[in-house]
C-alpha cells in the first residue's frame, strides 16, 4: 500500500499502533484512539492522532482506507459491563463505517475474532459453523453481519480479520496494556524479573500464537486486495502454555516453573484450544506467516539481554 489516506482505529494500541507506524512508512496515517487501551507513545511522530471514541461524531473519516482495530478485547471487560461493550465494539463499528462511507471511502478491513470457533485443537475453517458464548464473542460477530450489510447493500469491500492469539514483547506496544497484554510478553516479563509466570488450569490450553508483525502484512493485503468476508489470520501451528514457558526459559538462560492457579473463566466459556486454517487467506493473497515460533520467542526475549526488565503484570486470559 503506497499513497493512500488512511485511518486506523484503535490506533495507538497494540495491534493498532504496530500497523499504523508500518503504514506511515508509504502513507498519511491517521490513528484514532480513546487511550483506555492504547498511548500515543507506541506512535511515531509521522502518524497524525486524534484522542477520541469511535463512538463520537466528526471522525477522520475522509480516508481510502479504513483499519478498524478499536474494541473492547477481552471477556472480562464485556463481563463487566456489557451495555458498554456492545456500544464500543458493534455501535462504534457502525459509527465509523458509517461516516467513512459518507466521506467516499469504500475499503474497510476490521478485526474479528477466532474465539468463535470454541476450543478446537484442529485448524477452524472459516466456513465451519460458529456460536456465541460471551459477550466479546457476540460483539465480533455482530460485526461480521453488519459488514456483510455493508457490503451487500452498499457494495463497500468489508474484510473481517479473525485473529488468533497475536504476540509481541513489551519492547513493542504491549507493556501499556498491562494485565490486558498478551500471555507471552506476560510470561517472558515474569521470568526476566525472577518472578514465576501464573498460568490458569494445568498449562495444557494451547494457542496459535501469530507474531504481530505478520498480522500487519495480512491486515495490509486485504485491504491491497479490496477483500471482502472473514479470513483467518493465524500460523496454522498451536503450541501449550507449559512448552511456552519451557522456550522462553531456555532462551532468557532462565530456569522458573510456572505457578497453576484455578481458572475463574467458567469452562463453559473458556476456549481451551485454537488453531487456524489459513487456506483462504493465502489463496486470496499470497499470505502466509513469516516468523516462525521460535524466531518469535526470541524477538520477546531479546530486549531483556541488556535492558532491566519492566513491572511483572497478571492477565486476565491464562
Amino acid at each position: 500500500m503506497r499513497n493512500q489516506r488512511v485511518l486506523v482505529t484503535g490506533g495507538a494500541g497494540f495491534i493498532g499502533s504496530n500497523l499504523a507506524n508500518y503504514l506511515a512508512e508509504d502513507n498519511d496515517v491517521i490513528a484514532v484512539d480513546d487511550c483506555y487501551l492504547g498511548t500515543p507513545e507506541n506512535l511515531d511522530r509521522t502518524v497524525e492522532f486524534h484522542e477520541t471514541s469511535v463512538l463520537e461524531d466528526d471522525l477522520p473519516t475522509d480516508v481510502d482506507v479504513v483499519f478498524h482495530l478499536a474494541a473492547l478485547s477481552s471477556y472480562g471487560m464485556h463481563e463487566d459491563d456489557p451495555t458498554k461493550g456492545a456500544r464500543v465494539n458493534v455501535e462504534g463499528f457502525v459509527n465509523v463505517v458509517e461516516q467513512a462511507r459518507d466521506d467516499g471511502c469504500e475499503t474497510v478491513v476490521y478485526a474479528s475474532t477466532s474465539s468463535i470457533y470454541g476450543s478446537r485443537t484442529e485448524p477452524s475453517p472459516e466456513e465451519m459453523v460458529v456460536s456465541v458464548n460471551t459477550g466479546y464473542e457476540a460483539s465480533k460477530l455482530a460485526r461480521e453481519r453488519y459488514a456483510e450489510y455493508f457490503a451487500n447493500h452498499y457494495d463497500m469491500s468489508m474484510a473481517g480479520m479473525r485473529f488468533f492469539s497475536v504476540y509481541q514483547g513489551y519492547g513493542g506496544a504491549e507493556a501499556h496494556k498491562g494485565q490486558y497484554a498478551n500471555v507471552i510478553a506476560q510470561f517472558a516479563n515474569d521470568l526476566a524479573n525472577g518472578e514465576a509466570p501464573v498460568i490458569y488450569g494445568d498449562g495444557t490450553q494451547t494457542r496459535d500464537f501469530t507474531h504481530v508483525s505478520d498480522i500487519v502484512r495480512g491486515l495490509e493485503l486485504a485491504a491491497d486486495h479490496e477483500l471482502t468476508g472473514v479470513y483467518n489470520l493465524g500460523t496454522g501451528e498451536a503450541y501449550d502454555f507449559n512448552t511456552v514457558v519451557d522456550l522462553l526459559n531456555e532462551e532468557l538462560g532462565t530456569d522458573i516453573d510456572p505457578e497453576y492457579v484455578e481458572n475463574p473463566i467458567p469452562d463453559s466459556v473458556y476456549v481451551h484450544d485454537t488453531c487456524a486454517d489459513p487456506t483462504k487467506i493465502n489463496e486470496k493473497t499470497g499470505w502466509e506467516p513469516r516468523i516462525a515460533f521460535r524466531e518469535g520467542i526470541r524477538r520477546v526475549c531479546a530486549p531483556y539481554v541488556s535492558e532491566p526488565a519492566p513491572v511483572d503484570r497478571t492477565t486476565d486470559d491464562r
